[in-house]
């Protein structure tokens, strides 16, 4: 007498054994459009691209500043035309004499009238031509250092010894600050990248559950048949990765003259000789960290659809009865 025992489940390798080449059993090609999910994670990769670039150039921009800045020193001497302490030289050229003879200074440079006049015209207007000001204005030196951590207070003491009520500025104060806006805006950059992958995730899940209640039926068969969770897991996860990285390359391509744009905008406070419309100039002052960032989105993005469509199909099949 024949057996009624029921034929034996074929495993997962059995099905892909007898699935011809390109087949689609399951019917992705239509529970997963290639249109609506690509388009979406573009979108958030632009974003992304945006945020990087956001967050290096802040950082390109912040040490080039704090460069500067560390390596420069404002003295002013009031009553610069009077005689110093020791009664031979006027005061300016007593603090110039001691300048230039610091160990750790490279220059030492007086401004002139008109140098002067066009730092205060921001805030003086016309009124800063004029030489004859109802307030004197003390004599401004602007100082050049080899050394960033040069230690300004015996130099100082030393100005205030020659000449009296010589006041140094070292900008330390300002480059603290600068530090701290730096720190806080690359904090808001990593969090728009981390908000960008969360929303990117969160975007292929519903894509990837949306595709599972399209083609429930044949899901349910070919589970039926043997395949393993893995198996189809892995499909959908396959053509998620796929579709992923392919909106990721193009929301890169979109957001690459966008981010030469604001490179070039943003090239003239990255170097001195720069000026707006030098493009060679602006490519140079990009930090390559973030050129060589780009290419790596389209990697990210088809491994955040890979792991979310896999953990999103394995959940779903376990409800299965």
């Amino acid at each position: 007498m024949p057996s009624l025992a029921a034929p034996p489940r074929r495993d997962a390798s059995a099905v892909i054994s007898l699935r011809p080449s390109g087949f689609d059993e399951l019917g992705l090609r239509r529970a997963l459009s290639d249109r609506m999910l690509p388009l979406l994670v573009a979108a958030m990769t632009f974003l992304a691209a945006l945020a990087l670039a956001g967050w290096f150039g802040i950082a390109a921009l912040s040490r080039h500043w704090r460069e500067g800045a560390g390596s420069a020193l404002t003295v002013q001497v009031p009553d610069a035309q009077d005689k110093a302490a020791d009664g031979d030289t006027t005061r300016l050229a007593a603090v110039l004499n001691l300048l230039t003879g610091t160990p750790g200074v490279t220059s030492a440079h007086a401004l002139t009238n008109e140098e002067l006049a066009a730092l205060l015209r921001p805030w003086l207007g016309n009124a800063a031509a004029s030489t004859q000001l109802a307030v004197p204005v003390p004599a401004v030196i602007a100082v050049r250092l080899n050394q960033p951590a040069l230690d300004v207070g015996p130099m100082a003491r030393r100005l205030e010894q020659a000449a009296p009520g010589t006041m140094v500025e070292d900008h330390n104060v300002w480059i603290r600050r600068l530090t701290l806006l730096t720190r806080s805006l690359q904090a808001c950059a990593g969090l728009a990248l981390v908000i960008v992958a969360a929303v990117a995730a969160a975007v292929v899940a519903v894509a990837t559950r949306a595709g599972l209640t399209r083609r429930r039926e044949a899901i349910e068969i070919v589970h039926g048949l043997g395949a393993s969770d893995s198996y189809i897991a892995g499909r959908f996860a396959s053509r998620v990765t796929w579709l992923a990285a392919a909106g990721a390359a193009g929301g890169g391509l979109v957001a690459l003259p966008v981010l030469l744009v604001l490179a070039n905008l943003a090239a003239p406070f990255g170097s001195q000789s720069a000026d707006l419309g030098d493009w060679t100039t602006a490519l140079t002052t990009v930090p390559a960290a973030m050129w060589a960032s780009l290419p790596c989105l389209p990697v990210l993005a088809a491994a955040i659809g890979f792991l979310t469509a896999q953990g999103t199909v394995r959940r779903w099949l376990r409800r299965l009865p």
